[in-house]
């Protein structure tokens, strides 16, 4: 686990650094250039400096996950939480600070249009998960657990995991290393989001061996290339428990 973790935190600086060489080349050059050769006011430039790091073909690592199809309403949300302080990632913060709604709505709907066929699945921590904790991986996304009052993972994010329209996120194709660190994130306080924070109560509910069983399952699961979050409304159930982001805006 330890190698894992140094291996992750070498992957994120060498990112770091490529992307501050992007930000780094393009001031000199405006500062080369006449305004005639300025580069052009399209969202494409616009959200470059995401693509930077959230590639369209995305990588695949635990720092930078897949936006790419996510609802529109859960990407604009992710965003108004780096940037009103609900999420703690100094760059994504500092990306995001100055931007007002309108423009954060405008890169939701951007990512939230592409999708990409996903690249094949690559071993992180859940590779090493035996056939017990898959096991248990599998109840909890698919069923849950009453007795802990513990909701399936289906039960908000769609029958197939592809996410529901407006803000509810699909769960499939993201490295187990990833999913861990979210759990961590909302165990620890330092990922919330608008109240009521459903996913910060239920992470309160999972062990640890529970977030493990859970990564491990959903990483192994291969995301269908034709996939796209389901309707609103398509869920047989209202949801479990409250959740302040479901409206595709962060509450007042």
């Amino acid at each position: 686990m330890t190698d894992t973790r140094a291996l992750m935190r070498l992957m994120h600086l060498i990112r770091l650094m490529r992307l501050m060489r992007l930000m780094a080349g393009g001031a000199g050059l405006c500062l080369s250039t006449t305004a005639a050769a300025a580069p052009p006011d399209t969202l494409q430039q616009r959200v470059a400096a995401c693509i930077a790091c959230h590639a369209v073909e995305e990588r695949r690592d635990a720092y930078f996950p897949r936006i790419a199809g996510k609802p529109a309403g859960y990407l604009y949300n992710q965003l108004l939480n780096f940037r009103d302080g609900r999420r703690n990632y100094p760059m994504m913060t500092y990306m995001v600070a100055q931007l007002s709604d309108d423009y954060l709505r405008e890169i939701a709907d951007f990512f939230a249009a592409q999708h990409p066929v996903y690249p094949p699945a690559t071993p992180g921590s859940g590779a090493n998960a035996g056939t017990a904790a898959l096991a248990r991986g599998r109840q909890l996304v698919l069923h849950g657990d009453a007795a802990r009052k513990i909701p399936a993972c289906v039960s908000c994010h769609g029958t197939a995991l592809d996410g529901v329209a407006p803000a509810i996120p699909g769960l499939l194709g993201l490295p187990s290393d990833y999913i861990n660190a979210q759990f961590g994130a909302w165990r620890s306080g330092t990922r919330r989001a608008a109240a009521p924070d459903c996913m910060a109560d239920i992470a309160g509910r999972l062990a640890g061996d529970d977030v493990a069983a859970v990564s491990s399952w959903l990483s192994r699961q291969a995301p269908d290339p034709a996939a796209r979050p389901a309707a609103a409304g398509s869920l047989p159930a209202p949801l479990p428990l409250p959740c302040g982001g479901m409206a595709g805006k962060a509450a007042p």
